[in-house]
């Protein structure tokens, strides 16, 4: 695979054979020279089998300082509560309109949320919002009668994250002009949930590796003592 001259130069800068604290990762990752603000994240491996249900790991958290960016946040929902969400910040409150919308290819919402009394509504389009991670689920605190709440939660930097097929988790944790100390937090409240996240059948080593990266930069392994 073809790397840049940027991307050669991060990856000259530390030694991919050994493992960093956080900070010192974030530390290097800051030596990028991309223009754009590139956005951060960090990926497990976990050692679970997703294949079994009762292994699939998931879940949501609020980073402390956000994500970096804007989030777009559609409900579904009707009567007082469509209101309610507007109130709460929300870019889109209906019903079968936004059905419509969506059928008709509209897809310019980052994050749904929806009340229970909508999910009849909503399987219309749940081939359309499922492949996307867009579809409202309870697990991921998107159906529920606390509109408000939730609509403010995913405005401030509530994220979902999911292990896919190969028992892997990424998911970001802000933006490379946000300060180390911002990072580290945000980072930590991640790594946190995960370690929470645990199922009871998960046997063995939990997380076996660790490691942040950048959009533009390599990745560099963690320190794994930071997940006890």
């Amino acid at each position: 695979m073809f790397r840049g001259k940027k991307y050669k130069k991060i990856a000259e800068a530390y030694d991919r054979t050994q493992v960093y604290g956080l900070a010192d990762a974030l530390q290097i990752l800051k030596k990028s020279e991309v223009k754009f603000d590139q956005t951060v994240e960090v990926h497990f491996n976990l050692g679970v089998d997703p294949k079994h249900s009762d292994q699939v790991v998931r879940g949501t958290v609020v980073l402390p300082h956000g994500t970096g960016r804007q989030v777009r946040v559609l409900v579904f929902c009707k009567d007082n509560n469509l209101e309610v969400a507007k109130n709460a910040g929300a870019d889109y409150a209906g019903g079968d309109d936004l059905v419509q919308k969506i059928q008709g290819g509209w897809l310019e919402f980052d994050a749904v949320v929806a009340t229970p009394d909508m999910m009849p509504v909503i399987s219309k389009v749940a081939k359309v919002l499922g492949p996307r991670g867009l579809m409202p689920s309870p697990k991921a605190g998107t159906v529920t009668i606390n509109v408000a709440q939730t609509v403010k939660e995913l405005k401030a930097g509530k994220i979902q994250y999911r292990v896919d097929k190969g028992a892997n988790v990424h998911a970001p944790v802000g933006k490379l002009s946000f300060t180390v100390d911002q990072l580290v937090e945000n980072a930590k409240a991640l790594i946190d949930s995960v370690v929470k996240a645990k199922p009871q059948t998960s046997k063995g080593t939990y997380i076996k590796s660790l490691s942040v990266t950048a959009t533009m930069t390599p990745s560099i392994k963690l320190d794994m003592s930071i997940t006890r």
